[in-house]
């Protein structure tokens, strides 16, 4: 059960230890009056509004057409799920075209006396604690880590009232700095409905792979089953991918066992892969960029060929329309536009007729000049006037020895080298898509936590493997010679113990494909920072942009341009709707699934 939920709940009134009855009610327990498509308060039958999508309790009804009903009456943009329903498969061979069986594993935790709270103590990890979800700010930051996970988001309101009430266990997992890094969500079946049982569930175990260290996920598992032990419950059930071998092998490993319990789900777009009898060939080879464009196109119906996996290039075709792309590249950016931003002395010169801010520069003589240059403005930055990835960059060059260095670096990725006066500030990416702001995040360079046990080498090696689980294999720290240069600046080598909840930057930039990691910050973008991108969009005249810059903070106004992307990676921006507004450009007569919860925008709140 780590999908994820919706909003509302049902109340079982009993009599004589019977279910007889339910009423709707709202997620903090009050009544509410039927409407639309309620059913009539008489029926049987449990439904419990999670936030995301209704948890349907199969074995509260007595009669499997009222389970299609209310499965045919889930809200757009939610995910409804049956489960403990008998005979799961006979209604859904009757309803072929509208449901469909979950593709997933059920397992199942026993809780039983010789179990108990002590026996089980939560994972011990440095710097993070698991508690239950409190307020708006925490649901906020649950459907983040939602939607950068690809799972369906919730109302604020509802996650919040649901962890109000004995039905639910919202807990948390929260990092030293107060930063909400994983959560999951238990469900008390005997406070839902009495359960004879005695059982509960586990839904929407995730956590943020940028921040949250390894255990994390253990550590919430853990806390939640000695919190449903505490109540006296016998077991706890989750639902998994059977694709999901990773997490499968965590829960075997804690105890857990398969049980033969199936899900039910109505065909819908959320569900699409899900059910589909074979996506388009070669979309397993898809990197996360190619991948976020195919999964939001296919949502809204539109007609996807991948025409190259390797190269990241697809084919949509909605009506007479078809456009290829190439990750967020299209054919809507001109040949022109894309040699703009593809040579940074270019770019470099368009933004600055523009006015816009860019640091000072020159192109590479070789010669005295350079070292001149280096004289007057103190520390410069050294990169390929062409490239991408962050290749063949050196950061905070000092001295002619130094700068001769980093040139002959540069060079080896591209003959002509820029050398740039080295500015201060946080480095920040915003994705422009049709000249208009769609996301923004602070890019840091890979780092590792200390926990007075492991070298720094297993901690990169830990930390690289979670970022490329996250990432598709696309971000891995590299142990080469500028990362060994950065721990001997910070006084250390690579077989040192860190000391428990110290912080070690690694590298040098904070580039994405050698560890760094990224962090929305578009509701807090500044308006004339957001302004300046806009205007730079259309002075390189081109439709879809990543912008980089350097910035003293994400609400503060000052701001320099350091180069412009056209093809930024949309898929490092969740939960900002970079996929939907990319598809709405390329095909501006569709339209995107409904949110039932939106970040925050550029400039404030959503």
């Amino acid at each position: 059960m780590t999908d994820t939920i919706a909003t509302g709940m049902a109340r079982l009134d009993r009599a004589r230890g019977d279910v007889r009855r339910y009423e709707r009610v709202g997620p903090g327990g009050d009544p509410v009056a039927p409407g639309g498509d309620e059913r009539p308060a008489d029926d049987a039958g449990v439904v419990l509004d999670c936030g995301w999508g209704r948890l349907v309790f199969g074995q509260t009804f007595a009669d499997q057409a009222e389970v299609a009903d209310v499965l045919r009456s889930e809200a757009a943009g939610s995910r409804d799920i049956c489960i403990y329903l008998r005979d799961p498969h006979v209604l859904v061979s009757r309803l072929p075209d509208e449901l469909f069986i979950d593709p997933s594993l059920t397992y199942r935790l026993s809780l039983g006396a010789n179990r108990r709270a002590a026996a089980d103590p939560p994972v011990d990890l440095p710097g993070v604690r698991v508690r239950p979800l409190r307020d708006a700010a925490d649901a906020d930051a649950v459907n983040r880590i939602y939607a950068a996970n690809g799972m369906v988001t919730a109302p604020v309101d509802v996650l919040v009232a649901n962890a109000r009430t004995d039905r639910f266990l919202h807990l948390v997992a929260e990092a030293a700095d107060g930063a909400v890094v994983g959560t999951v969500t238990g469900v008390d079946h005997v406070a839902v409905f009495a359960d004879p049982e005695r059982g509960a569930s586990l839904w929407c175990l995730t956590v943020d792979f940028n921040r949250a260290p390894p255990g994390t996920g253990q550590a919430l598992i853990t806390e939640l089953a000695s919190r449903l032990v505490d109540r006296g419950r016998a077991y706890v059930d989750l639902s998994v991918l059977a694709e999901n071998e990773g997490a499968i092998r965590l829960y075997e490993r804690l105890g857990f066992h398969r049980t033969a319990t199936l899900c039910v789900k109505r065909k819908n777009p959320i569900n699409e892969r899900l059910f589909l009898p074979a996506l388009p060939e070669g979309y397993d080879r898809l990197n996360p960029y190619a991948r976020i464009v195919a999964d939001e196109a296919m949502r809204r119906g539109i007609r996807v060929e991948v025409t190259d996996p390797a190269w990241g290039e697809l084919r949509l075709t909605s009506g007479g329309r078809t456009i290829l792309t190439r990750e967020s590249l299209s054919e809507l950016t001109s040949a022109v536009a894309l040699s703009r931003c593809d040579d940074k002395r270019v770019t470099r010169r368009i933004l600055a007729e523009a006015g816009l801010s860019v640091p000072r520069g020159r192109t590479a003589t070789g010669d005295a000049g350079d070292t001149a240059f280096l004289a007057e403005v103190g520390r410069v930055v050294v990169k390929p006037a062409r490239g991408e990835q962050g290749n063949g960059i050196t950061v905070g060059v000092a001295s002619p020895e130094a700068l001769a260095t980093a040139v002959e670096l540069a060079a080896r990725f591209c003959p002509d080298v820029l050398i740039e006066q080295l500015c201060a500030g946080e480095d920040l990416r915003v994705i422009v898509i049709d000249h208009e702001v769609v996301a923004a995040a602070v890019r840091r360079p890979a780092a590792v936590t200390g926990d007075g046990v492991h070298d720094i080498a297993e901690l990169i090696e830990r930390q690289s493997r979670r970022r490329a689980a996250a990432t598709g294999g696309e971000s891995r720290i590299p142990v080469d010679d500028l990362t060994m240069d950065v721990l001997a600046e910070a006084g250390y080598g690579l077989h040192d113990v860190l000391p428990e909840g110290e912080v070690l930057v690694v590298r040098r930039t904070a580039n994405l494909h050698t560890g760094g990691t990224i962090h929305d910050v578009t509701g807090e973008l500044h308006p004339e920072i957001a302004e300046a991108c806009v205007a730079a969009s259309r002075a390189l005249d081109i439709p879809v942009t990543g912008l980089d810059l350097l910035v003293d903070s994400p609400d503060r106004p000052e701001h320099v341009f350091i180069e412009a992307n056209e093809r930024p990676g949309l898929a490092n921006h969740e939960p900002q709707p970079t996929a939907e507004r990319f598809v709405d450009l390329l095909f501006p007569g569709t339209r995107a699934p409904q949110r039932l919860w939106s970040p925050a925008g550029p400039g404030g709140a959503a």
